[in-house]
């Protein structure tokens, strides 16, 4: 596709500004503008600082015009992928069209599990199928385009009229898109009708592959001028030789800090005892049945397996127990692939031979690799919320490096890419900085970093891809509009939950300001505390993460001044309570990660065995992304005015990383004064 160059993108910055009624230049809006064009020009991958109100969205989409061919935007959050779709990019075309001569395309490109499967709906229900959680159960009405008899009956009475609901859906819908169902559906319902990809056949191979959803959508990405798609799956196009996602000479990482997670996720692995027993199901057909009933063998050994291993971290190998069942699973799956073999079109029924085929590789896949106990894997063991044998990468950064820049520029940019004043701990999760010390890495075997030293810039030998980097700062005069209050009087947080200094602490605050308080928490039982406290001590209202949907609370919180929004680590980011109704934001604690979380800790153990500090590199920087983006939510407009109130003294007390964190924050007016904090608030409540 050839775009008409007849506009540079300042130019079509200023066009899209003009046509936002109030819409005036911003300086770092412009700046990152100019900074993204001047990359596209020399090739330089690029990240880019743009705090909370910089207007970011515009600054990348109005250069993304210039470029011919598909332009890729990857998010990381469905609310930026729906702002963007919704709002921002129908806004931009229409405003830009006089000056490009032609109203610029965009599309959104989602994994195929979010969209309809015409081959799964039609045999949905069938009596063959797999049942889930009693969803299909005897005989009864037929229902939908395809007849199929189902009955519902007790909880799959609910989960039967949404199936019914769905039915008639899919019998309107244009593009198949799970969002676009309203209201939707149980994820139970989703799994009968939807495809993961690994289990597609191919348009090619499949009797309704001309009419399947996912591939409308991926030819509508190919003739878009902008593709919205989101990390997860830029992730899974990576690793699958960049196929998925249409060729493109510039990619734009928005929500950046959470890249290297979202792609540490899509390489993670897991096995559990159920999906054994289903995939042994699945393939019931197709296999011997002394292949089916090892597997079946093999899904009890791994159950007993599960029980009898404690949750956490498999520091030495797999148990034997575990080893035992994961040699059963992968010789059992083994002959049962050879005995499937290729899936060919004129099989009786493919869609179903190749989910069997599919189930089987991944599961025989996952046990090989557990069994081989690579030095750049971590195995642990769940219980919670289902007993699960898990595997992930020590590292992702090498597989960043080696797939994620080749033969486009990458944009990175997010309100939170500085940690400590640099760039370069980003930079370096990101695979743009080679890590010192080394230690392994799940794919090109590069080290896990450590804390940046001084410089700005690298050192030139460490640098294995061109990249700079630019802040642009933020509208918000931070010094001004708030203030960062620590209680450095509280003694050092210890047991979990939520002291009784820090307990006495909150309610001081709250009841100064007369609530309009989020609470964020570093666990369950301290939010559940708090809010038992608040509730018994005042009559303000708490709203409690978890007790309805948080899109409710959110907005119930927003409409009572006299009200508190307390949760956990969902709320510390994605929330947006501009105004008045919240002014004070309370962090129980310093985020950094629980010592059993397996990866943290050994990310942290691969350091500490190099000669490093495993708690500076991993825990430090995992730390202060969590708290900038807690702090995040006090000041969302010009006009936002309040305290952020850390209870956890470190961030004032202890030597090297209390001052490390801080300067990962906004500039706040910074204080350890209690009084001075109270009387703020006071202030504030008495508006």
């Amino acid at each position: 596709m050839t775009r008409r160059k007849a506009a540079t993108a300042e130019e079509i910055l200023a066009a899209a500004v003009g046509a936002v009624p109030g819409g005036s230049a911003r300086p770092g809006q412009e700046a990152m503008t100019s900074a993204i064009a001047e990359s596209l020009r020399s090739g330089e991958h690029l990240l880019v600082q743009a705090g909370t109100g910089t207007g970011k969205s515009l600054g990348y989409l109005s250069p993304a015009l210039t470029v011919d061919g598909p332009v890729v935007i990857s998010t990381a959050t469905l609310a930026l992928q729906s702002q963007l779709v919704d709002h921002d990019l129908p806004r931009l075309a229409e405003a830009v069209r006089p000056l490009l001569g032609r109203e610029p395309t965009f599309a959104v490109l989602k994994g195929r599990h979010h969209y309809l499967c015409v081959a799964k709906l039609e045999h949905a229900g069938d009596a063959e199928e797999e049942p889930q959680a009693g969803l299909f159960d005897a005989t009864v009405a037929e229902t939908g385009p395809a007849k199929t008899k189902t009955v519902w009956i007790g909880e799959a009475g609910r989960l039967g009229k949404q199936f019914d609901r769905l039915r008639d859906w899919a019998a309107k819908t244009d593009t198949g898109d799970r969002d676009e169902l309203d209201p939707g559906v149980d994820d139970v319902i989703w799994r009968q009708v939807s495809m993961p990809a690994r289990e597609c056949v191919g348009a090619s191979r499949c009797p309704y592959g001309q009419e399947c959803f996912a591939e409308a959508s991926r030819a509508r990405a190919r003739e878009a001028d902008l593709v919205v798609t989101n990390h997860s799956l830029l992730a899974v196009d990576m690793m699958a030789g960049r196929q998925i996602v249409p060729p493109h000479k510039l990619l734009i990482i928005d929500e950046a800090h959470e890249l290297a997670d979202r792609v540490s996720s899509a390489t993670q692995a897991e096995m559990t005892a159920e999906a054994v027993d289903r995939t042994a199901r699945a393939s019931r057909s197709y296999i011997e049945p002394e292949d089916h009933a090892s597997l079946q063998e093999a899904a009890d050994a791994l159950t007993l397996g599960l029980v009898e291993t404690p949750a956490g971290r498999l520091q030495s190998g797999l148990p034997n127990v575990l080893h035992e069942a994961c040699t059963l699973i992968d010789g059992a799956t083994s002959r049962a692939l050879r005995q499937i073999g290729e899936v060919k079109a004129d099989d009786p029924d493919p869609v179903r031979k190749q989910q069997a085929k599919a189930t089987l590789t991944e599961l025989n896949a996952t046990a090989q690799r557990l069994l081989a106990a690579a030095d750049y894997d971590v195995a642990w063991v769940e219980h919670e919320p289902r007993r699960a044998l898990v595997v992930a990468p020590l590292s992702v950064a090498g597989l960043l490096a080696e797939k994620l820049y080749e033969e486009r520029t990458v944009v990175a940019t997010s309100a939170t890419l500085t940690l400590g004043g640099t760039f370069e701990p980003v930079a370096r999760s990101l695979g743009l900085i080679a890590k010192t010390p080394p230690a392994p890495d799940a794919a090109a075997k590069a080290p896990v970093g450590t804390l940046p030293p001084k410089t700005e810039k690298p050192p030139a030998e460490h640098n294995e891809l061109p990249w700079t980097s630019l802040d642009v700062g933020s509208p918000f005069d931070y010094a001004k509009q708030g203030i960062l209050y620590v209680a450095a009087h509280l003694p050092r947080p210890a047991a979990s939950g939520l002291p009784d200094a820090a307990a006495e602490e909150l309610l001081a605050l709250i009841e100064a300001l007369g609530g309009r308080t989020l609470g964020l928490f570093s666990s369950r039982r301290a939010a559940q505390q708090a809010a038992e406290l608040v509730r018994m001590k005042t009559d303000y209202t708490v709203f409690l993460q978890g007790d309805e949907a948080l899109p409710l609370l959110v907005r119930k919180f927003r409409a009572d001044k006299a009200s508190c929004l307390f949760g956990v680590m969902s709320l510390w980011q994605g929330v947006d309570v501009p105004g008045d109704a919240c002014q004070l934001v309370v962090i129980d604690r310093l985020p950094f990660p629980r010592p059993d979380e397996p990866l943290a800790a050994a990310r942290s153990a691969a350091v500490d065995d190099v000669g490093g500090s495993g708690f500076a590199s991993v825990s430090v920087p995992i730390a202060a992304v969590r708290l900038a983006q807690g702090v995040g939510r006090l000041i969302r407009s010009t006009s936002d005015k309040g305290v952020v109130a850390v209870l956890d003294s470190r961030l004032e007390t202890a030597r090297g990383y209390g001052a490390f964190l801080r300067k990962s924050l906004p500039p706040f007016w910074y204080t350890t004064k209690r009084d001075v904090a109270l009387a703020a608030l006071k202030r504030l409540g008495a508006n």
